[in-house]
């Protein structure tokens, strides 16, 4: 096609539609989709419509939790979100990124374990640059986090990393050393250890708990006698009862100084809690993304 034949027709098309088209391919639900651009769903359906009169396909088939895109659809994503993210970056270029203006609101998916230790130098850290943001912490939900992060529904999340997902990058952003708690000041052998009950901490209602990940790369399985939600609370449950808590050695200093419980040493082959900052790749030369990486990370650093 040559370049006249390609503007000619570019005229004609209204470029709002790709905007439609790239949230419903990231949403994959148009009820979403018409909530994220503030639209109604008849005014997304109507879009859709037109561009699909255009393109000659369906572009979507629904579904029974929403919509998927059809193979031309597919072929077309890279293209559409390539040209959105350009024009973009054109529209940054002539209005310089300033934090306090163009961040009102960030939502993180941080690790429920992790949170009680690091939401507030998050907070501190960010409401020192802009004093104004309000800030949502919410639960690390796996399924969706891909589409969570692409659809802008999250900012980034922090968790332990469970492997490299197309679509999302990654930094290591914090680790800490796995210690065990115990009521006794014996010490914590290797087949003590292994032959303990033990308290596990999980909100999900099945599942491993963060802890078993590392430690079924060690071949280690372990007699379990309490699932508890919080550390706080199975701190609790090992000051009184005979049972062992695996838990980060900062969070286990700070819960249990008051709890009478001692800290020994894990006596596995060492291994640490290791957590990363994910964000989306589309976003990783986006101003503010970069800007918020910046400030996440070193409000974690170590001092």
């Amino acid at each position: 096609m040559n370049k006249i034949n390609y503007q000619s027709r570019l005229a004609r098309f209204d470029l709002n539609l790709f905007r439609v088209f790239a949230t419903v391919y990231r949403e994959g639900n148009l009820t979403r989709a018409a909530d994220r651009l503030a639209l109604s769903q008849s005014a997304i359906s109507h879009a859709l419509s037109r561009m699909r009169e255009r393109m000659a396909d369906p572009l979507f088939v629904r579904e029974a939790q929403g919509v998927v895109p059809t193979p031309l659809a597919h072929r077309l994503w890279p293209g559409i979100r390539d040209g959105l993210d350009m024009l973009g970056q054109a529209m940054m270029q002539g209005d310089h990124f300033e934090p306090t203006r163009d961040i009102a609101k960030l939502r993180l998916a941080i690790n429920d374990k992790a949170e009680p230790g690091l939401l507030p130098l998050l907070v501190s850290a960010l409401h020192a640059q802009i004093p104004g943001l309000v800030i949502e912490s919410v639960r690390v939900e796996r399924d969706t986090l891909k589409s969570d992060l692409a659809a802008g529904r999250l900012g980034f999340a922090i968790d332990v990393f469970h492997g490299t997902i197309e679509g999302l990058s990654s930094s290591l952003l914090f680790k800490d050393e796995w210690v065990v708690v115990a009521r006794s000041a014996s010490p914590v052998t290797r087949k003590n250890y292994l032959l303990a009950t033990h308290a596990i901490v999980s909100s999900r209602q099945t599942g491993r708990a963060v802890d078993d990940i590392e430690l079924s790369r060690q071949g280690v399985s372990r007699k379990i006698g309490a699932r508890c939600q919080t550390y706080e609370s199975a701190s609790r449950l090992v000051a009184q009862s005979d049972m062992l808590l695996t838990m980060p050695r900062g969070l286990a200093e700070s819960i249990n100084a008051h709890l009478g419980n001692k800290i020994h040493r894990l006596p596995l082959s060492q291994s640490e809690l290791r957590l990363h900052l994910f964000w989306h790749t589309e976003r990783e030369h986006d101003p503010a993304t970069r800007w918020l990486r910046s400030v996440l990370t070193a409000a974690i650093a170590p001092r």
